[in-house]
């Protein structure tokens, strides 16, 4: 299936950013350049986060020969909610960033959760905000962001 079937835009560039963990460390999208990306827009309190991260994970332990990495992106967070101890608590161990309002709106994110998928180009492949575990561009997307 072609990656038009992905009905995405031509290429767009995914943004730079720069935040902050839970600890304290920065975490920026250039530390993963030329490395394909998953990058996840959530917040604790989402029912529909989730239900989808399961299949982030696998989609990325799948891929992970191909170097693929998950990164995910806190933001319209509850006073005092901890991301990070969150995603360990559900037994994940993939870094999230938090207070990430103003790089959600830098990507046009309105809701969570939202997933985009990064080519080793930077080029954005495919964006998401379905928690459909089930759908099928979840896949490809992961095929087309390996593709060397």
């Amino acid at each position: 299936m072609a990656v038009t079937s992905l009905s995405l835009q031509a290429n767009e560039q995914a943004k730079p950013w720069q935040l902050k963990t839970q600890r304290g460390e920065l975490i920026s999208l250039a530390q993963y350049k030329n490395k394909p990306v998953i990058l996840h827009f959530w917040a604790t309190w989402c029912p529909y986060c989730k239900k989808l991260q399961p299949t982030l994970v696998e989609l990325q332990k799948k891929y992970q020969a191909q170097g693929v990495e998950l990164i995910s992106i806190s933001f319209n967070e509850d006073e005092g909610a901890l991301p990070q101890d969150e995603i360990n608590s559900r037994g994940y161990s993939f870094l999230t960033a938090v207070m990430g309002e103003e790089v959600a709106k830098l990507y046009d994110v309105s809701g969570t959760p939202t997933t985009f998928f990064i080519n080793r180009q930077n080029e954005i492949i495919f964006k998401t905000s379905s928690s459909n575990k089930a759908d099928p561009r979840l896949d490809l997307a992961l095929k087309e962001i390996t593709k060397i």
